[in-house]
């Protein structure tokens, strides 16, 4: 989800009655009907089933159909429509912050350090390189006319902002602004890493990613390799 459509998910939170049918469905701890919720809240169950659906519609409810009586087969009556609180975690931030990126990125290089032979520095650089890689791997269909803006696309889509100048990119957004001020040398290097895989799952060899630190923007720029 981008953060378009997640912003537009939190502003579906700005109704109050929207708000108070989310809130009772996200304290329970089995989905509950629009009924239930309607008489939690203290209004009609049409009026709940309008605002309960305009939820499911923003991503931050999900169904299911469920009898409630437990009995099934004829005259066991039709399923009713339960409502529960959506799996996917919604956040937004300006600009954006990839934290849960970096966070997975480093779970993983502990336990692949963990297994032995490893550094941490080096399982740190080799699985934000395989992060790189997936990440390429999954881009969509090729829509830019050069690598450039291939490359411009998918960092864009991970929250680095890039912009093009005489033919390199720099990137005006640290996804991992937080963590990279307090822990600069790890996180840079792992971002560092991170782009390096991008470019090499791309099959851009021409471009190179270097560490180039500047106040207010990502440590990272992207240039032909001389």
């Amino acid at each position: 989800m981008d953060i378009t459509a997640q912003a537009s998910s939190i502003g579906a939170l700005a109704d109050d009655t929207r708000r108070a049918l989310y809130e009772h469905v996200s304290q329970q701890t089995e989905p509950v009907s629009r009924e239930e919720t309607a008489k939690a809240v203290g209004i009609s169950p049409n009026m709940a089933r309008f605002h309960l659906d305009k939820l499911v519609d923003a991503g931050l409810l999900e169904t299911e159909f469920r009898r409630l009586s437990g009995r099934t087969g004829p005259g066991a009556g039709r399923p009713s429509k339960l409502y529960h609180r959506a799996a996917t975690t919604i956040s937004v931030s300006l600009p954006e912050r990839r934290y849960d990126l970096v966070g997975h990125l480093l779970a993983g290089a502990i336990e692949r350090a963990g297994e032995g032979g490893t550094s941490l520095n080096d399982a740190v650089a080799e699985v934000a390189r395989d992060e790189g890689h997936e990440i390429a791997a999954s881009a969509p269909a090729e829509t830019e006319p050069d690598d450039l803006g291939r490359v411009a696309a998918v960092l864009a889509a991970q929250g680095f902002e890039p912009h093009e100048q005489d033919g390199a990119l720099t990137l005006a957004n640290c996804p991992f602004d937080s963590l990279a001020r307090e822990h600069t040398d790890l996180v840079c290097s792992a971002n560092l890493s991170l782009i390096g895989g991008i470019l090499e799952g791309l099959d851009c060899p021409h471009l190179r990613a270097s560490g180039e630190p500047h106040a207010g923007q990502c440590c990272v720029a992207i240039r032909r390799a001389s």
